[in-house]
This record gives structure tokens, C-alpha cells and sequence, in this order.
């Protein structure tokens, strides 16, 4: 029974009709889960949404953390107690806790900053669990996070030196350091807000070398993932046709 539990609560495949509807109801409750946010005021109506919303939730997390020896494939309480540490545990329950106040007033410590009702965002990441194309987003990610941390830390290097040379270039322009900082950020990713700019010939000149650098450093992710993003479809495509030779030589 647990182990028919797991399955069904896992991601689907397309051989398993009742994990499909599964996932494509939990991705439709986590949609409706955000809608009271785009809300300023709280009607009675999104209050009632979010109390069956999170029911929804509370009892995927508990079907999970009893499944999780499957997960892991370790017939142990380990398994129990690593589940609640696991990434996507961690944003199942902190999406679920500003909640709680609404299930069970009692819980008014949760009301103590309203910025908690922000961390409701956070449901948005458990859709990764329901999608397959958000999972194969996720894996390229992962397996190819060191180019995009050397590519992530190229930028930052380069959004410091660039503050630190307009600062010293034109300092009437920039009250402090994080102007400068905001400035580089923006003339890196090309965007030109316009609310702090240089007024001097160098100036000019040094923001416009900082956005035509800045278009080669945004771009490199870019590449980088979809570069990723086409060897899992290829994968996923061998997987898919070596699985169907196995069902064909049956």
C-alpha cells in the first residue's frame, strides 16, 4: 500500500494514469494556492482557498515523510529523519507554516511579521516536483552549476570593478559605493533606468564599454543552458527509445 502510495505521489511517467492526475491536481492547488497574493486585501474567499489549500499540502508532506524509506531506498528510520532535511521538504514546510495561523488561530507567534504571508511565494518551487519539464530545468542547473558559478562569479567581479572605477571617475554623480554598485548591475544587464547615470565624456565612455561587456557576460548562461537543456532532451529521448526496444524485444 505504501509503496502503490509512492508511486502515485512521485513524479509521474506516462504509464501511470492516477500519478498523472495526481500531479496535474497538486500543480493546479499550488496555482490557486497563489492567487490570494496578488492581493492586497484579504477576503473571507482567500482565507477559505488557502485553509483547503494547505490541507492539500499538510497531507502530501505527511504521505511523503511516510514514504520516504522508498525514496531513499533504505528500509530504515534514517530514511524518516533525513526527509525533513531533503531540499523540497524544506520548501514544502516553510510554505506551509505561514498558513498555519489560519488553520489554528493559536498560532499567532506566525502573525508577529506580516512578511511570513510573502513566504507563500515559496510554493511556487514545489511545482518542480509536479512538472516534467521544470525537472529537466532543475537537472541542468545541477549538472552545470560550476560554469555557472564561474560565470555567476565573473559577474560579480566584474560589477565591483566597474563601481569602483565610476566612483573614482565621477563621484559628484554617486553618493556612495552601492549607487555605484547599482549602476554597474544595471549597465551590465543593459537595462538603462536612468535614475543614476555618469554626466562627464569618461564616464559616458566607461558605461558604455561596462554595457557592451555586459552583453557578452549575460549571454554566456545563456548558452550555457541551453546548451545543458538540449542534452537532457537527448537523454531523456535515449531513455525513452531504449525503454520501448525493451518492450518491443518482450
Amino acid at each position: 500500500m505504501r509503496k502503490r502510495i509512492y508511486k502515485i505521489i512521485e513524479a509521474s511517467n506516462n504509464n501511470d494514469l492516477c500519478s498523472s492526475i495526481y500531479d496535474s491536481l497538486m500543480m493546479i492547488v499550488i496555482v490557486i494556492s497563489l492567487i490570494p497574493l496578488a492581493f492586497k486585501t484579504e477576503y473571507f474567499v482567500f482565507q477559505i482557498v488557502d485553509k483547503i489549500c494547505v490541507v492539500i499540502f499538510i497531507i502530501d508532506y505527511l504521505l511523503r515523510l511516510l514514504t520516504a524509506d522508498f525514496k531513499y531506498g533504505k528500509k530504515s528510520v534514517v530514511s524518516f529523519l533525513r526527509y525533513p532535511f531533503s531540499f523540497m521538504a524544506v520548501i514544502d514546510l516553510v510554505s506551509i507554516l505561514p498558513s498555519i495561523s489560519v488553520i489554528n488561530s493559536g498560532f499567532k507567534v506566525l502573525r508577529i511579521m506580516r512578511m511570513i504571508r510573502a513566504l507563500r511565494v515559496l510554493r511556487v518551487f514545489k511545482a518542480v516536483r509536479y512538472s516534467n519539464s521544470l525537472q529537466i530545468i532543475a537537472r541542468v542547473f545541477k549538472n552545470s552549476k560550476e560554469p555557472l558559478a564561474a560565470v555567476g562569479t565573473l559577474a560579480i567581479a566584474y560589477v565591483l570593478v566597474s563601481a569602483l572605477v565610476i566612483i573614482n571617475v565621477e563621484p559628484e554623480s554617486f553618493n556612495n559605493f552601492f549607487d555605484a554598485v547599482y549602476w554597474a548591475t544595471v549597465s551590465l544587464t543593459t537595462m538603462g533606468y536612468g535614475d543614476i547615470y555618469p554626466v562627464t565624456t569618461i564616464g559616458r565612455f566607461i558605461t558604455m564599454l561596462s554595457s557592451i561587456f555586459g552583453i557578452a557576460i549575460v549571454a554566456l548562461p545563456s548558452g550555457i543552458i541551453t546548451a545543458g537543456y538540449m542534452g537532457e532532451i537527448e537523454k531523456r529521448k535515449n531513455s525513452s527509445d531504449e525503454s520501448d526496444a525493451k518492450k518491443n524485444e518482450k
